[in-house]
């Protein structure tokens, strides 16, 4: 396989789409068109995780975070990301970082969490704006049924649980072929009624070259008329962070003490308990202080995060507590994920977790 063929399989999960602005997600060293001999899957990819793949002859390192995030002017060596992008380009080594793309997928960074506590019931905590489409199109009515099995073939028409989902309307479309034209129904000069149905469906926006192909491959007239719009609707599948419920209720202190050991961290930061039992959880993985309004106005009980800073613990204001476990311990399983996926997506292939543990966080 090719890193760009691996590539595609990890973006069926997490569309680059989807990834924050501000991120760096994607190929960042290597060419698309090496053959790949083996993958090692990194939370981070440092000297010794490159010398790792080395080691294992892996000459794909499928990192969560982006080595390269800030533009380099030079590469010399002179610190630990020169270091790293010079030792992997010497061995041929391609480094593919999915980040904020897994971040905000439904089966990403926050569901892992989820599972890793026992919740259930999971929704995302700010669903993302901005990536449903519309097409409109319209088409002469006997053909309208087969154009729509294409569109939903190619993505479009998915409704959280709901296929095939589109709506139609009969009318009459008129238009006049040029000279220059070559039409499939009507004749040059001649101005031509044809009955036609509107078709409307909704799709996900990294599937728009997708369902544009299948609407131009499949609809009959020389030119197609169509609409593209971005809806204001928010995707309930994908977004920052996921709200869930624990099956049963637990004491402040208990759930502190299953947040340790389910999470694997020596050190939970935490508001003023206030209490209360604690049965409705919000994560955000990473450093996710931005969202403990959101989190407030989902009616959670606790929001468990990282890099919470002195002042935005006082946001809790009584409402719920803000348990902040560190940036690595909320991101560690993420690995393990991405092995997982990509094990059953490709069971013949050479998936390797790495060992090395980048954390730069030591507790004393």
């Amino acid at each position: 396989m090719t890193v760009n063929e691996i590539a595609q399989v990890i973006e069926e999960l997490a569309p680059l789409d989807y990834a924050e602005d501000f991120d760096n997600v994607g190929l960042l060293v290597g060419n698309k068109n090496a053959e790949v001999h083996g993958v090692l899957v990194t939370l981070d990819t440092l000297e010794n995780v490159v010398e790792e793949a080395i080691l294992h002859q892996c000459n794909l390192i499928v990192s969560f975070h982006p080595i390269l995030f800030n533009g380099l002017k030079k590469i010399t060596g002179k610190n630990y990301v020169e270091r790293v992008i010079l030792k992997a380009i010497q061995n041929n080594i391609s480094i593919y970082a999915i980040h904020t793309a897994l971040d905000n997928c439904f089966g990403g960074v926050n569901a892992k969490i989820c599972e890793t506590l026992g919740l259930t019931n999971n929704k995302i905590l700010i669903p993302q704006e901005g990536s449903i489409k519309k097409l409109t199109t319209y088409v002469p009515v006997e053909e309208a049924s087969p154009l729509k099995d294409k569109l939903f073939q190619a993505g479009a028409g998915n409704i959280g649980n709901y296929s095939d989902c589109s709506f139609s309307v009969e009318g009459m479309g008129s238009y006049k072929a040029d000279q220059e034209a070559n039409p499939t129904r009507g004749k040059i000069g001649k101005t031509h009624l044809e009955k036609e149905t509107l078709i409307s469906v909704t799709f996900p926006k990294h599937r728009e070259i997708a369902v544009i192909q299948a609407l131009l491959e499949n609809h009959s007239y020389e030119e197609v008329a169509y609409e593209i719009m971005t809806l204001e609707n928010k995707n309930q599948q994908i977004g920052m962070g996921m709200i869930g419920t624990l099956k049963k209720p637990m004491t402040e202190t208990n759930f502190l003490n299953h947040l340790k050991k389910s999470m694997n961290t020596e050190m939970v930061r935490h508001s003023k308990l206030l209490g209360k039992s604690i049965q409705k959880v919000a994560v955000l993985g990473g450093s996710g202080a931005f969202a403990i309004g959101n989190a407030k106005a989902a009616g959670a009980d606790i929001f468990v995060t990282a890099d919470v800073k002195y002042h935005q613990f006082y946001e809790a204001e009584n409402q719920l507590v803000i348990a902040d476990i560190g940036h690595f311990e909320t991101e560690q399983f993420t690995k393990n994920l991405l092995v997982d996926y990509l094990t059953k997506k490709i069971p013949n292939f050479a998936i390797r977790l790495s060992e090395s543990i980048t954390n730069p966080i030591k507790y004393f």
